[in-house]
């Protein structure tokens, strides 16, 4: 078996079985489910996955690790993809999909993007990611971010068990989390361009107030975006993190005239 780690691909090996099975049953895999999953590095996970019952598509973009993937799941329901999951063809799944990753924090943000704006996304993803990433993608009003309003605006998100960092070799620097993603669809109906450009000009300077965000991120007159936010019954003394998914909503059917 490959064993060595690549820290340019934030590569942590997870071998602990309580943990393993402890991801499995969060991802509710049985019998027949479709899985993908990315970066299955040594194999501890898909066989895990292949024992509850599921066809596996294992996306690695380590060139090291595909011969030893491919030898180890030879004959078994498990197709190994080299390649870059952020270009990989989601199409090519069938639907209702499952995603089960253990994720490195650089890719976290990019992915869940892709996987949520996909013509074939996904019903459920269980992502195991760095605590603190997980937190904030669950988070609610108050802490905000851009990327907490992204994810819940096409997911109803949960957060599963704490995965310890001594658990994984090399450990990492903090403990990882389970978040848990059931893609439901756009909460409300906009046209999503024009939505996250207005989202990600409130959170454009998050230590100001959402007018100046605004202002500076739409390229309007402060009393403009003043005017914005108390047209979409907001406080124009609020900040962006302190905004419900319900509120962006309003802001943005105020501002496109909706």
């Amino acid at each position: 078996m490959y064993n060595d780690t690549k820290k340019s691909l934030g590569q942590h090996w997870l071998n602990d079985e309580a943990s393993l099975d402890m991801i499995c049953q969060a991802a509710d895999v049985s019998m027949g489910d479709m899985v993908l999953e990315i970066g299955p590095g040594q194999g501890s996970l898909t066989d895990k996955l292949v024992a509850a019952g599921a066809n596996v598509t294992a996306v690695e973009l380590d060139d090291d690790l595909i011969l030893s993937l491919k030898r180890r799941f030879g004959g078994q329901p498990v197709t190994i993809v080299h390649g870059n999951i952020l270009k990989f063809d989601l199409s090519t799944l069938p639907s209702n999909y499952k995603v089960v990753a253990n994720i490195p924090y650089y890719l976290t943000s990019k992915l869940i993007r892709i996987m949520t704006e996909a013509a074939n996304p996904f019903h459920d993803a269980v992502l195991l990611v760095q605590k603190e990433v997980a937190e904030r993608v669950a988070a609610k009003a108050g802490k905000m971010s851009a990327l907490s309003v992204a994810t819940q605006f096409y997911c109803d998100v949960g957060l599963g068990p704490v995965i310890a960092a001594d658990k994984f070799t090399p450990p990492p620097k903090i403990d990882s989390q389970l978040l848990l993603l059931n893609f439901s669809g756009p909460k409300f109906a906009c046209d999503t361009k024009h939505f996250f450009q207005l989202v990600h000009a409130g959170f454009g300077e998050r230590r100001k107030k959402l007018s100046n965000s605004l202002s500076g991120g739409l390229h309007i007159p402060k009393d403009q975006a003043e005017a914005l936010l108390q047209a979409a019954g907001l406080s124009t003394d609020v900040r962006a993190q302190e905004l419900t998914l319900a509120e962006w909503g309003r802001l943005y059917n105020t501002w496109r005239g909706n």
